[in-house]
């Protein structure tokens, strides 16, 4: 079927974060929210009417994952990576956030020590300090418009707290993004390697976060980092959803995919007692959504890109002050607002008194964030071309205002 993306549905009032909660965040109830990672376009036919079949039957209770669940995740996995996992290997969890904390616990006691690459998903930061382990930073490094990976760095980062002993190091893992959110860079098969090899050289665990690993613009293909090598799969984490895919957030249900049985046992035995499975229509909209939601998928990923051209297009002719950071894959655009020649509090204040839109603050996202903006575009486009054209006249004002 034909699904329309350009339709602009009114989510308030329906206990919406990303709609409902304008005000409280932002200060003022005229802002465009673009700062959550949710899409503002109705979900597939079919998972609705998956979701409604089982509304029907008037039984809640308790619940456990069916085979066919677990097998959805299977052949989604061989079907659209050529990765071929095993259904023991498929640990279902409440949201990759909450997997990542659990991940997180099982591979380090506190005092260890965690690397993260930011500037990156600000949920990181908490989950390895709630954890009691310290947090090392390889940040990225911005070359010619594109983001890389300090491999350099990272080696130093290993050495510099190893002394005589390559794997005596505290650094029990790399926390990886892949999309990397918020810069939208896919790492490439090359890159993973490298950096999986350093890990297996150091002893350090891959927990890799590929929630966006399926929203992903023309010309790029997402390769999961355990699929690479046995190696690889035997020393990683990987965490996967529907929910960035499908736009499926409220519904809590992802797929935390560990092949080493020792890993697998440790993260079950720190989950057992603090994080439950996925609640009931969680599943049941995983499962729709793996089976029959490509078409839908399809066509989403279409519009994003038409929204993306849009909006490159947009900025070099009319706001070349901000420079747009090209995203391989997710729906979030980061932009380098460095050129208006504000500090952060200043940019954050712009952006919501003078332009009225709601983005996510550069430097939440950690070291070489200072002086961003990420913006999602995963909206209708008339949305978009309103905020696009509220930045406009905010900086033409600012430019004004500056002599």
């Amino acid at each position: 079927m034909k699904y329309d993306f350009d339709q602009v549905c009114d989510r308030r009032n329906t206990n919406c974060a990303k709609w409902d909660a304008v005000k409280t965040i932002f200060g003022r109830d005229d802002i465009i929210p673009m700062w959550v990672a949710d899409m503002d376009f109705p979900v597939a036919t079919p998972i609705v009417e998956a979701l409604k079949k089982r509304a029907e039957h008037p039984f809640y209770g308790y619940t456990q994952a069916g085979t066919g669940i677990i097998d959805s995740v299977v052949e989604r996995m061989e079907r659209k990576f050529n990765w071929k996992i095993r259904p023991e290997w498929v640990v279902l969890t409440p949201g990759v956030v909450p997997a990542l904390n659990v991940a997180i616990r099982a591979v380090s006691h506190p005092g260890d020590e965690i690397i993260l690459q930011p500037p990156v998903y600000y949920p990181f930061f908490s989950a390895v300090t709630g954890s009691g382990c310290q947090i090392i930073y390889n940040q990225l490094k911005l070359v010619n418009g594109q983001y890389e990976i300090d491999f350099a760095d990272l080696e130093k980062s290993f050495h510099s707290r190893a002394g005589m002993h390559p794997v005596s190091s505290r650094i029990k893992a790399i926390v990886l993004c892949n999309p990397q959110n918020p810069i939208g860079r896919l790492w490439s098969k090359d890159e993973l390697i490298r950096l999986g090899e350093i890990a297996l050289r150091h002893g350090a665990i891959v927990i890799s976060d590929e929630i966006h690993c399926e929203i992903l613009f023309k010309g790029y293909r997402h390769t999961p980092f355990a699929a690479i090598s046995e190696e690889f799969a035997a020393n990683s984490i990987i965490c996967m959803a529907p929910s960035k895919t499908f736009s499926l957030a409220g519904l809590e249900a992802s797929s935390i995919i560990i092949p080493d049985k020792r890993l697998r046992d440790n993260f079950n035995n720190i989950r057992a007692g603090i994080l439950p499975g996925p609640n009931l229509f969680g599943l049941i909209a995983l499962e729709a959504a793996y089976r029959y939601g490509d078409e839908w998928l399809e066509q989403v990923l279409d519009y994003l890109q038409a929204n993306l051209d849009f909006l490159i297009d947009y900025f070099k002719k009319k706001i070349p002050e901000i420079k747009v950071i090209k995203p391989q894959g997710t729906y979030l655009v980061w932009l380098d607002c460095r050129g208006l020649g504000l500090a952060d509090m200043e940019l954050r204040a712009f952006m919501r008194e003078k332009a009225r839109l709601g983005l996510d603050d550069g430097f939440l996202f950690g070291p070489g964030g200072s002086g961003f903006q990420r913006m999602n575009i995963a909206c209708p486009r008339s949305i978009l071309g309103e905020a696009l054209n509220r930045l406009e006249m905010a900086v033409k004002e600012l430019k004004r205002s500056c002599g």
